[in-house]
């Protein structure tokens, strides 16, 4: 069974944004020999995620804000305390917040693909959440089947 890993690089904006990245994936699987088999699709950075549900605007908007309420930026997290953490780079950002939404949120989805293509229901999209950007990014992609 063969095993194939591909990189797809997401160019983020600052605070949280989301990102159907489907086509992305969809073209990754295209350029395999898959047919069958399944997608590993993973997140490689500790202020981003991934999730699969409908890629509607309004909808995003409201993840977007309950994210917000269940980490607010505002709030005091130790994390933050940049003095009191050793060796640190100098561009490091203020962002326990990001790290929480990313906890609450997966770092990794599997998705079956049958018949060269992705067997997601009528209305999911596999999409990427920024949570604290803005940055170049990779998500990690490993297919594997026949």
């Amino acid at each position: 069974m063969p095993i194939i890993n591909k990189l797809i690089e997401i160019d983020t904006f600052q605070g949280i944004n989301i990102h159907n990245i489907t086509p992305q994936i969809e073209a990754v699987i295209s350029s395999t020999p898959i047919q069958n088999g399944q997608v590993l699709v993973f997140a490689r950075h500790t202020t981003t995620a991934l999730a699969i549900n409908e890629n509607e605007e309004r909808l995003l908007e409201d993840i977007k804000f309950f994210l917000q309420k269940l980490a607010p930026e505002s709030e005091r997290y130790l994390h933050n305390d940049l003095h009191l953490r050793p060796n640190i780079p100098p561009d490091e950002p203020i962002n326990a917040h990001s790290h929480l939404m990313a906890m609450i949120l997966n770092n990794s989805e599997v998705i079956p693909i049958v018949d060269s293509k992705l067997a997601l229901g009528t209305y999911q999209s596999i999409l990427f959440f920024e949570l604290d950007g803005p940055r170049k990014r990779t998500v990690f992609c490993q297919i594997s089947g026949e």
